[in-house]
């Protein structure tokens, strides 16, 4: 079930008095940045996993035929590598409806490869929210992927645009790279645009 969250991220003031903030990107973010920045620098932040078990009604699927895209979960020990960008807070209406479908805005650490640290923005779907698809086994995963599509596109060139910006980032992600492989042995068209995308 969607979910729309853009009145509760506006009832965020914590960064509202801040000329600029760095967000933090973990999935689609780091290869659609469709919003202006001031800067951009690989970062990562600590306790939280990347994982598919967001369901995607309104972008990589529909309200029939959900898809699924990444979130974050609560892991001790755990470290999500991703992008930074230093944004305005103008730039937060747009965010807030590119990330509508059960993404809440929250303020947390991210530390960069120079060992800085800021406080910034991420976007997380939490366990709570009503379109949260769930753990699932990374076959599971994929094949959910391999057959939705919406109105952003088929759910397989999420996860393979992802899966190419994590490796130029040199990010090995377990989770993100078993679901891929499972994705290529199921769809053959989407194996032929990742070597093609490699090449």
């Amino acid at each position: 079930m969607s979910v729309n969250t853009i009145a509760l991220n506006r009832q965020m003031s914590h960064f509202d008095d801040h000329a600029s903030v760095w967000l933090f990107g973990y999935g689609s973010i780091i290869f659609k940045a469709d919003f202006p920045y001031l800067e951009r620098r690989p970062a990562h932040i600590r306790g939280w996993a990347r994982r598919f078990w967001q369901g995607s009604h309104d972008h990589r699927g529909t309200p029939d035929a959900p898809g699924r895209v990444v979130t974050l979960i609560a892991q001790e020990g755990a470290v999500c590598a991703g992008m930074a960008y230093l944004i305005t807070p103008e730039v937060f209406a747009h965010l807030d409806h590119r990330e509508k479908n059960g993404y809440l805005r929250l303020a947390t650490p991210m530390f960069f490869d120079d060992g800085q640290q800021t406080e910034g923005l991420i976007y997380i779907a939490a366990e709570d929210n009503q379109a949260f698809a769930g753990p699932a086994s990374e076959s599971d995963i994929a094949r959910q992927i391999a057959h939705a599509v919406g109105p952003s596109g088929r759910n397989s060139e999420y996860l393979l645009k992802l899966a190419q910006a994590l490796r130029e980032l040199e990010v090995d992600d377990d989770h993100v790279f078993a679901i891929e492989r499972h994705l290529l042995q199921l769809d053959p068209q989407a194996a032929m645009l990742s070597s093609a995308r490699r090449a």
